[in-house]
């Protein structure tokens, strides 16, 4: 599933001159989510961080918000072709061009962010091959903060999530959510608040964290925690063309800036989640939490269900993972 690949004159003149000369250079980060947002946050963090390492001889900007144009969908291609030099994509989006990026999310599959991190511990290596066969670097990876249901109403039964219209982020989430008996639609996150306004949904899986920065209560009334369904991530990779321009120096800042923002990433989630929950209350979100032990058990094989069509599409290097993943939490 390799794709065609096309650097671009900018990528190229940026080779050409980097090999060279090793002269100052500006790197554009596309990011579809908001400044805000935890990941918004982490690129900042690098950005800053590229900037110290490498005496100021590169630059990171980051454009939030989509700005430039490019979905979370269009940054591998992107990126691959050298129409963009760095981007930070939600894994989900990632799906179609290898479904082993959909390992994250599976629902109910890690309950917590110790899990999430091992769990991709032993899929880092994988997922790296795909970005490697696509002429990109993964430079780091950093989680969501759980995924929960934002809704007018509390969605904690399954009564409740029957027939509801709602987003997901992914194949994973509208596999799960359908077998509840839900009208679930995956849609990318710029297209949410637009859908949420024409009606087209009533409901938007996603975390906390997301629905503060999209200020979603003002449209709804109610977050539902729903056993913490998923710790999906994002992941951050640059042109290899475009790393591969700057000297030994600047590529060294780079890859330490992506280190430290890696831990700082995954270190923020205990703060990141108390800060959220502060900005619920401010804004008079009531959270709900489900003590229904029938809607856990059927949310769980509901989660099932989009664990063994991931293992359909994956075969066996997706079982390899799981397996490897069993061993380790179990040592």
């Amino acid at each position: 599933m390799k794709h065609m690949l096309f650097a671009s004159v900018a990528a190229l003149s940026l080779t050409t001159a980097g090999a060279v000369s090793a002269q100052d250079v500006t790197l554009n980060l596309s990011n579809e989510y908001s400044a805000t947002s935890i990941h918004g946050v982490g690129d900042a963090r690098f950005a800053d961080l590229v900037k110290e390492k490498s005496g100021g001889s590169v630059e990171v900007i980051v454009h939030y918000g989509g700005a430039l144009g490019y979905k979370s969908a269009d940054h591998f291609d992107a990126v691959g072709e050298g129409a963009l030099e760095i981007a930070d994509t939600y894994g989900g989006a990632l799906g179609g061009i290898d479904p082993l990026f959909l390992i994250s999310s599976l629902p109910f599959f890690v309950t917590t962010v110790e899990e999430a991190a091992l769990l991709y511990k032993v899929a880092e290596p994988e997922l790296e091959k795909v970005f490697e066969e696509n002429n990109q670097i993964l430079l780091y990876a950093s989680p969501w903060p759980p995924s929960g249901i934002w809704a007018r109403d509390g969605v904690d039964s399954a009564a409740a999530l029957d027939g509801l219209k709602i987003r997901t982020y992914d194949k994973n989430g509208t596999t799960a959510l359908n077998e509840m008996g839900a009208a679930a639609v995956r849609l990318s996150w710029a297209d949410v608040v637009p859908s949420i306004s024409t009606g087209a949904i009533d409901a938007v899986l996603t975390s906390a964290e997301g629905g503060v920065s999209g200020s979603f209560w003002e449209h709804f009334d109610t977050f539902t925690e729903i056993y913490n369904y998923a710790i999906p991530l994002n992941f951050v990779h640059i042109s290899k063309d475009v790393f591969d321009g700057l000297s030994a120096e600047q590529q060294a800042a780079v890859l330490d800036a992506a280190a430290e923002t890696r831990e700082a990433s995954w270190a923020a989630i205990p703060d990141r989640l108390a800060t959220t929950y502060g900005q619920l209350e401010e804004n008079k979100v009531t959270v709900v939490t489900s003590a229904n032990d029938e809607y856990r058990s059927a949310l769980q094989a509901a989660g099932e269900a989009a664990l063994n069509d991931w293992l359909e599409s994956t075969g066996d290097r997706g079982q390899a993972l799981i397996d490897a993943f069993n061993a380790a939490k179990s040592e």
